[in-house]
């Protein structure tokens, strides 16, 4: 089997977060190029790590890897301010990509916000920071990756009434209001994680589709304040030229 025609790192803190941003990423490249169809993908496109091998690049590996290698560039301002939150991790992250081998042609810097409004600022200001020899998309869940699957979340005949039972404990609706699911603290009221396995009994392949069976227009609309919409948008605007080999 040939290698695939395009190597497009990611970068993120687990797997789900990976799985999730790939799949959402590969329906907006197969939804914007006429002739790329769900069988080709394969063909057409790698999601890795700093090697072919390797699935992602872990955001809490990504400074024990730069000083590994002896990574310069490491430290210092952005433009003539200093870096916002993950600013620097994120530089140190695309300079890996840069000397790796083979050199992907896209990377996707994908990172819960955890309700912190200046994460995506120093994410921006790291792809800011130089011409990059890749395209750079940004994903930024708000305040968490399950909030994405939420805004695809269809409640079947037999999960209503566990909808209506979040809706009536958390007092506003999990789907519609997924941002409002800020709790840092594991299995607290407003956790994100917790509402999710609720509504899909904590099965794995209805989490896969809420990502692949609603409409992107759907998902578009409904993730909005969920950082969601800009994430499509990102991917449409910055990754689908490069597949489309343009």
């Amino acid at each position: 089997m040939s290698e695939p025609a395009y190597e497009l790192g990611v970068v993120c803190e687990a797997r789900s977060d990976r799985d999730t941003a790939c799949a959402l990423a590969d329906r907006v490249l197969v939804e914007a190029i006429d002739w790329l169809d769900d069988a080709m993908l394969d063909t057409q496109r790698r999601w890795r790590g700093l090697t072919p091998a390797e699935p992602f690049l872990r955001w809490a590996s990504v400074k024990a890897e730069a000083t590994r290698v002896g990574l310069r560039g490491l430290f210092g301002y952005f433009g003539n301010k200093p870096g916002e939150p993950d600013a620097l991790m994120a530089r140190r992250a695309l300079l890996l990509f840069v000397d790796a081998e083979p050199k992907p042609q896209a990377v996707m810097l994908i990172r819960d916000s955890d309700a912190d409004a200046e994460r995506r600022n120093g994410l921006e200001q790291a792809r800011d920071d130089k011409p990059w020899p890749f395209e750079v998309v940004i994903g930024v869940a708000e305040p968490k990756r399950e909030c994405w699957v939420l805004a695809g979340f269809d409640a079947k005949e037999s999960e209503e009434d566990v909808l209506r039972q979040e809706e009536q404990r958390l007092s506003f609706h999990p789907v519609r209001d997924a941002h409002r699911l800020t709790a840092q603290e594991h299995g607290a009221k407003k956790d994100a994680k917790k509402v999710l396995d609720a509504l899909t009994s904590g099965r794995l392949e209805r989490e896969e589709e809420c990502l692949r069976s609603t409409s992107l227009d759907v998902l578009r609309t409904r993730g909005k304040k969920v950082g969601l919409a800009e994430f499509l948008d990102e991917v449409r605007e910055r990754l689908v030229p490069v597949v489309r080999g343009g």
